[in-house]
């Protein structure tokens, strides 16, 4: 006959099997396991984020917080709501009595207007560059970013963004020419201050981002520029994120009739 096992062993081995089954979960609550799924999560919140976006056409804001996004380095999906949709359109045809679109969703966040959504990107990601690291150079990229988002009335009436039309010889309005004048005065300062290819020095951050619309524009009408404003005109039009804008424009169907107009 086999020995009989004592009460205490009988109890070390339920014990131990005990432990054996239980140290899964356990080693699931230790700070390690905790942490490692902190960052999933996290991460499953960044691949949520989607940015809402008009024509890529027509719509200068969403060409703006599109290039912001892609230049901060932030994944998104994007939603795009149709030309047809009346607000958008109002929007399209600066009838609007505010900009809603783009709209960033991010991380419980919902944030529109494009000079807010770049200060956003700004803070969640601090080491993309969309702001210089000086403070004077910071200082003089947020005031000539909030000049483009809340100026520059008549250029937006009087030229107005689309990618696919070309307009050789065109006869600007007199009222337009003050703002060409000083989105070229704004141009020629930081180019020649900061002596990069981009408004702020050899990388491409907030401003270029809130001008690249104007660089199409001047394309588009064949407005006259000085050499350097010239030559920025192609380097944005050369980004990869601009090419691939482009791209997609080309692909849309011709919707909105007071824009495609013959001039």
């Amino acid at each position: 006959m086999p020995p009989i096992a004592s009460a205490t062993q009988t109890s070390a081995t339920r014990t131990s099997a005990a432990g054996a089954k239980a140290s899964p979960a356990k080693r699931a609550n230790t700070p390690s396991a905790r942490a490692a799924g902190n960052v999933r999560a996290a991460d499953s919140t960044r691949r949520r984020a989607s940015l809402t976006l008009s024509s890529k056409n027509y719509s200068s804001w969403s060409l703006r917080g599109w290039l912001l996004a892609r230049f901060a380095g932030l994944e998104f999906d994007e939603v795009m709501i149709s030309p047809d949709d009346a607000d958008a359109r109002k929007e399209l045809l600066l009838l609007a009595p505010s900009i809603r679109v783009p709209c960033l969703t991010h991380d419980g966040a919902r944030v529109w207007n494009t000079l807010a959504i770049a200060q956003y990107l700004n803070e969640i990601r601090p080491d993309a560059g969309l702001l210089p690291a000086d403070r004077v150079a910071r200082a003089h990229c947020r005031s000539v970013c909030g000049e483009m988002n809340s100026g520059f009335a008549n250029l937006r009436s009087a030229l107005p963004m689309n990618l696919k039309a070309r307009h050789p010889g065109f006869k600007i309005w007199a009222g337009a020419q003050p703002d060409i004048d000083r989105i070229c005065e704004i141009w020629t300062e930081c180019l020649a201050t900061y002596g990069g290819q981009f408004l702020f020095g050899a990388g491409r951050g907030m401003a270029d981002a809130m001008f690249a619309p104007v660089a199409t524009r001047f394309l588009t009408y064949d407005v006259k520029l000085n050499a350097p404003c010239a030559q920025y005109c192609q380097t944005i039009m050369a980004l990869p994120e601009m090419i691939e804008w482009v791209a997609a424009a080309r692909s849309e169907p011709d919707e909105i009739e007071e824009l495609d107009m013959e001039f």
